[in-house]
């Protein structure tokens, strides 16, 4: 880290309103964390007026912040989801969740415009430390909203107890108050993942009062009350050849193994999905796997959300919405059908999960962007996390990300696409 002053450099920040629709009512900076930037950085935060932030315009002006259209003048914008190519300032600095680093087809139109109006893309996801440790994330509360709504999806689909939904609640604390009043019947609940996204979800089972236990147990015993297991890479994948099981070799070479997923469908109730998957990885299992009589699974709530084909999931047709979280998959017909029927498997595939806890999840980012971020902007040109999170300048990729250029210029995807 650079040890400056931070308040000789004088800058402006700017925080755009949401133009993604669906819209996102998260921020990356709640109105005491702005407060906090002033005061400890001598850096001016400037807001974009907003009618469907989670934090009112009002909390802002509260707070002494500046609230306004214009924001030409800012040296950096800050945002949270992709940001409409009609709304993108050319020239300006950027932070924001792009999307793009998969080479989605959904958000090519993005880069390229980023390109063409030379904007400095810097992207939350890829800003990491020397060992490749991500330095800000919603993760965790993607986890913690896909738990929930697993359960929610459960209770819809089974109608054995209540449970609303958390968007529906203010915050997570009521959340675990309504946790402490529900019975759970005696569900098997298998979640995939090691990470923040796991992690989170295991918090919220956890405090649903399933109880933990290993991948073996899970597979052999029976149980008289509700109970998850936590999935590694070394449970759900394996080497093609038989050789022993190497997280190292599985990471450098994911395309060697194959899955190891199949006892696991075989007695799980319910599925959540927290990895983060290569496309040269296997999936879980194929649609024909999911055609058995002896997949068991019924609910799945895939929080990764790659869309299929290429994704761990083969059911995940589409990502579903806030407004309408779950969709049936009829395994004879590969399709979509209206949830919650008796032969179908339901699915939950919302891609911005956090936004259903979005105070909870906004305090936690602008403390993490405070505390691991703001930093490296003192020196931006010679910062190797900027520099890593690059993924345009100048009308140029950054250097971590010359392997999206057939992305860009659109070689690997059918004219048809957006």
């Amino acid at each position: 880290m650079y040890n400056l002053d931070l308040k000789k450099v004088n800058m402006k920040l700017g925080i755009i309103r949401e133009g993604k629709v669906p819209p996102d009512s998260r921020v990356p900076l709640i109105p005491e964390q702005c407060v906090e930037v002033d005061k400890k950085f001598g850096w001016q935060v400037i807001v974009q007026p907003s009618s469907g932030r989670c934090y009112d315009d009002s909390e802002f002006l509260e707070s002494g912040i500046r609230l306004s259209d214009e924001l030409n003048d800012c040296d950096i914008l800050l945002g949270v989801k992709e940001v409409p190519t009609d709304q993108l300032i050319p020239g300006k600095t950027y932070l924001f969740f792009s999307h793009t680093i998969k080479e989605q087809p959904h958000n090519r139109k993005l880069l390229q415009a980023i390109l063409e109006k030379k904007i400095w893309l810097i992207d939350y996801e890829v800003l990491m430390d020397e060992e490749g440790n991500r330095l800000i994330a919603f993760g965790k509360f993607a986890g913690m909203v896909g738990a929930h709504n697993a359960l929610y999806t459960y209770s819809r689909r089974t109608r054995l107890f209540d449970l609303p939904r958390m968007k529906d609640l203010k915050d997570y604390e009521e959340a675990k108050s309504i946790y402490r009043q529900i019975v759970l019947p005696p569900i098997k609940i298998v979640l995939t993942g090691g990470g923040r996204v796991a992690n989170g979800a295991a918090l919220v089972l956890k405090d649903m009062g399933v109880r933990q236990v290993t991948p073996e147990a899970f597979l052999k015993e029976k149980f008289r009350e509700p109970v998850f297991t936590q999935l590694h890479s070394t449970h759900y994948v394996k080497k093609k050849n038989g050789e022993t099981f190497d997280t190292e070799d599985f990471y450098k070479h994911p395309d060697l193994f194959e899955s190891a997923f199949q006892p696991y469908s075989k007695c799980a109730d319910i599925m959540i999905n927290g990895i983060y998957w290569d496309k040269r990885a296997p999936a879980f299992f194929t649609r024909e796997d999911m055609r058995q009589k002896d997949f068991k699974i019924r609910v799945i709530a895939d929080v990764t959300c790659d869309i299929a084909p290429e994704s761990s999931i083969p059911s995940t047709l589409k990502a579903s919405t806030i407004t309408n979280p779950v969709f049936g998959y009829n395994p004879e017909t590969g399709c979509e059908e209206e949830p919650y029927q008796p032969e179908n498997i339901d699915m939950m595939t919302i891609d911005n999960l956090p936004n259903e806890l979005p105070r909870d999840a906004s305090k936690a980012f602008g403390r993490q962007f405070i505390d691991k971020v703001i930093v490296e902007f003192e020196n931006m040109e010679k910062s190797e996390v900027i520099k890593r999170a690059t993924i345009a300048k100048d009308g140029k990729l950054g250097p971590h990300f010359q392997y999206l250029k057939d992305y860009v210029s659109g070689k690997n995807f059918a004219d048809v696409l957006p």
